[in-house]
């Protein structure tokens, strides 16, 4: 059985290792709520002894992991826990570590917490292993909220659980507040378009002007352009927006822009009757330049309120392999996507 060493990090920022850790089993630390526990229970999260890696091991649902590991996502949003702290405090810093996890680790997490006044009276009980959260599970943990909860760590990447990459340290100055519970967040793999089919592509405009001229910022002045409108899973405030143009070299767009709009399912009914000619869009990303084969990352975006719409434009045409919105959930009443269950859909 293998067993990660006890040497601990130094560094600029990581002062907070020495600090007392809050969340800990041994001081009363617990999970209150998982989304999913198949293949290991999250309760391991919390454990105060280092983590072990048994290759001879399995459980009847596959191989034993001394951390919290989820089944494949195979549906839309993400997976999360709610950790109420054995010791309630001021967090300065936080130590993700995928020890063991080398091939099946979660690429990315964001943390949020808060200062609740009583503690909620239900927690997960026994071996979870196996297991997933029940409606009413997912009804009750709605009640807190935790979606809106403040963030002390964005969305933020994740190495391997491999012994000189596995510690995953994140340190936390902006957000000083008592903190009495923590919503952990996993997100699965986004990953790459495997090939330009494996993407949104336009056939060629053949409106293109006989000399093609450009303005200021070296964007194409055409007429034509290609679109496309997507609801939101949840209605949400966008703070970063993803447009991968992987695989698309010699047929990537010249430049995109990022419009949003929030409509009730009425109105939505009637956008799509019209065929999304009429409609309440605001720019969110302005025209931007794109380039061949390459992820841009736009987070200076014209402030836009909680929306349940997007409408990305191509101009003049080509290929776009992925298309991401990263955001915060924002209930708007009467909106299109507020029906749905309180799940770890985004």
């Amino acid at each position: 059985m293998a067993k990660r060493g006890t040497s601990v990090a130094e560094g600029p920022g990581l002062d907070f290792l020495q600090f007392n850790d809050l969340a800990c089993e041994t001081v009363g630390g617990k999970v209150l709520f998982a989304t999913d526990e198949y293949f290991a229970p999250a309760s391991n999260l919390l454990k105060g002894a280092l983590p072990q890696f048994d290759s001879s091991a399995f459980t009847e649902f596959g191989k034993w992991m001394d951390g919290w590991e989820t089944r494949r996502k195979r549906i839309p949003g993400h997976d999360w826990c709610i950790i109420q702290l054995g010791v309630p405090g001021r967090i300065c810093g936080f130590d993700v570590d995928t020890s063991f996890f080398t091939g099946n680790h979660s690429p990315r997490v964001s943390i949020q917490g808060t200062c609740l006044d009583s503690s909620p009276d239900f927690s997960l009980k026994g071996n979870r292993t196996g297991m997933a959260a029940t409606d009413s599970e997912f009804a009750e943990v709605a009640k807190l909220r935790s979606e809106a909860w403040p963030e002390l760590v964005p969305v933020s990447p994740l190495m391997p659980g491999f012994s000189d990459c596995c510690h995953n340290f994140f340190t936390n100055s902006q957000f000083t507040n008592r903190v009495t519970h923590l919503r952990l967040n996993m997100y699965p793999g986004l990953g790459q378009a495997v090939s330009m089919a494996d993407g949104w592509e336009t056939a060629r405009r053949l409106d293109r002007p006989n000399k093609l001229k450009v303005d200021q910022q070296g964007i194409l002045q055409v007429p034509g352009r290609e679109w496309a409108v997507f609801q939101l899973g949840h209605p949400g405030t966008i703070h970063r927006v993803e447009i991968d143009t992987i695989h698309f070299k010699g047929n990537f767009p010249d430049s995109c822009q990022v419009e949003v709009c929030s409509l009730s399912p009425d109105e939505e009914v009637q956008c799509i009757q019209n065929r999304w000619t009429s409609g309440k869009w605001r720019l969110l990303l302005p025209p931007q330049k794109l380039r061949p084969h390459h992820t841009h990352q736009y987070d200076e975006l014209v402030p836009s309120g909680p929306v349940t719409h997007v409408r990305l434009t191509i101009r003049p045409d080509g290929g776009i392999s992925r298309f991401r919105l990263f955001g915060r959930i924002t209930r708007i009443s009467g909106a299109v996507g507020n029906q749905q269950r309180p799940s770890s859909r985004l």
